[in-house]
């Protein structure tokens, strides 16, 4: 009798974001799931319960990746400004994020992440109201940057964006 292959998690949400990132939400079946992991699309479908438990555990599974990056990145880069902070997190997929804004638990992620890297921001540009602001700002500038350097513009050096809101 065979053994019954396995995978963690982990490798079954890889899977899924790689069919994420080349097709979309449409690429996403547990046909082709399995097709990339190897294990049968009944495992699948008893595993995650449906396809849409599948895309959210896997979607749930990168905001805990990019919460435990972020809090590392604010560690690493104590001592350093606004743009070692936002390096030290590193690129952050704006199509996953904007996918996720359909799901109340995972907008309410993304507006904590904000909120982390904001504050984060804000402590590294001085104190008070005017700190909080330009921090925000940043932010914007960032995610921007983000989203229209991976449709291929030019973009800006984060650097310069800081000064200019200090």
């Amino acid at each position: 009798m065979p053994r019954s292959r396995t995978i963690p998690d982990e490798q079954v949400f890889a899977a899924v974001q790689r069919l994420l990132d080349r097709g979309g939400d449409k690429a996403v079946s547990f046909g082709s799931v399995a097709g990339a992991t190897g294990l049968a699309a009944p495992t699948l479908a008893q595993r995650y319960g449906s396809r849409d438990g599948m895309v959210r555990a896997a979607r749930l599974a990168a905001w805990d990746a990019l919460e435990a990056r972020t809090v590392l990145a604010i560690a690493a880069s104590a001592g350093k400004g606004p743009p070692g902070l936002l390096k030290a997190i590193g690129p952050v997929d704006p199509q996953g994020m904007a996918a996720d804004l359909r799901d109340p638990e995972l907008i309410q992620r993304a507006a904590a992440w904000r909120a982390t890297v904001e504050s984060a921001l804000a402590l590294r540009l001085g104190t008070g109201e005017k700190a909080r602001e330009s921090a925000a700002l940043l932010f914007a500038a960032w995610q921007g940057q983000t989203l229209w350097s991976a449709l291929g513009a030019p973009g800006f050096r984060l650097k310069d964006a800081a000064k200019r809101l200090t």
